[in-house]
């Protein structure tokens, strides 16, 4: 009895003795589980410092998800817009593993917002994309680049540059020459308003009166409803990137009127430029759109590996208005980009 009575003490002090002996390899690997511990965990947000000839700033993004081979990087519009209304893409990306950043550029929304005019040329920025890329660790394996309206001059511009980096450029709602663009919107856009209403908006125009309520009350209705956003009611995202938008910035490069570009960008054209484009490139077009749906599909004609995506019930912002045949179009071309074709084939209704 005796005995047994030892043995079983002997198999108790055992099992208490044996967490202890293994408490060291527990430990560490619940330290090397959470070895990043110390450092904030921001849910994929990241503040990313800018190099420029006025110094240093900060510029802010966001990653959703993670795709070795798909990593779509986000050019918001403006100049001096924000990230926010890209937020329709939430609703379909994630679901098909597909990784993308949101990123607003240097004097958006959450990015600094320097003062200086220098700032706000569009080489500048190309050079600020590049920065973004490498502190991102984007490159040829996994890099796509959409750029939406001004975003896509931007787009093209850092393509031209620094192609060798990008997997596939998307295009969307954007032209590629200003004064195309100028003469798009006094024959079609304005032709096809109240001819009373285009009459009173040149009028306010022609006295600078851009700040009048007037102005807005007139545009809101007969051009922004038929050919920014279609939809009876905007979505959230749209007005807070419109109310976040940095109306100095967007004066400076576009100029203050929405018959036309009149600032630093009045004169950029690059349709000659277009054949250098040999990375797999997916235009985007809308029929309600400010830009030229028209213009935009002779784009996708003239860089090497184009294809060709309508929304037909869209507007400029066809993310939105014309949701599904916007993001599924978008994923369509990413995924069979990844897969090797260089051109997408879409079934226009």
């Amino acid at each position: 009895m005796r005995r047994a009575r030892f043995l079983l003490l002997a198999m108790l002090a055992c099992s208490a003795v044996a967490p202890a002996q293994q408490a060291p390899r527990t430990q560490t690997s619940l330290k090397a589980y959470f070895a990043d511990a110390s450092e904030p965990r921001e849910g994929g947000v990241k503040l990313i410092p800018i190099q420029t000839p006025k110094g240093t700033f900060k510029v802010w993004t966001k990653r959703f998800g993670h795709n070795p081979r798909i990593k779509l990087l986000l050019l918001h519009g403006g100049p001096g817009s924000t990230h926010e209304y890209f937020e329709s893409l939430e609703g379909f990306l994630p679901a098909e593993g597909i990784e993308f950043i949101y990123y607003d550029q240097l004097g958006s929304a959450f990015s600094d917002q320097p003062k200086d005019r220098d700032l706000w040329v569009t080489e500048r920025f190309v050079e600020e994309v590049e920065q973004v890329r490498k502190a991102l660790g984007l490159n040829r394996e996994n890099f796509y680049l959409l750029g939406h309206s001004w975003g896509g001059i931007l787009a093209v511009e850092y393509a031209l540059k620094y192609g060798g980096n990008l997997k596939g450029l998307v295009i969307s709602n954007m032209m590629m020459s200003i004064p195309d663009y100028n003469r798009y919107a006094q024959d079609v856009l304005a032709k096809g308003m109240d001819p009373a209403v285009v009459k009173e908006v040149k009028e306010l125009e022609a006295k600078g009166q851009y700040e009048n309520p007037r102005y807005m009350e007139l545009l809101l209705p007969h051009f922004y409803a038929k050919h920014l956003c279609r939809l009876p009611v905007w979505p959230d995202a749209v007005n807070r990137a419109t109310a976040r938008s940095n109306n100095d910035i967007y004066v400076l490069m576009q100029g203050p009127s929405e018959f036309g570009a009149s600032g630093r960008l009045e004169r950029w054209d690059r349709k000659a430029d277009l054949p250098k484009l040999a990375m797999p490139t997916l235009v985007i077009g809308a029929t309600h759109d400010t830009m030229d749906p028209v213009h935009m599909k002779w784009i996708a004609s003239q860089v090497q590996h184009g294809s060709f995506l309508l929304c037909p019930k869209g507007s400029h912002m066809a993310m939105w208005d014309d949701q599904r045949t916007y993001n599924l179009g978008l994923i369509r071309f990413l995924q069979q980009t990844d897969a090797g074709r260089k051109t997408v084939t879409f079934a226009q209704p």
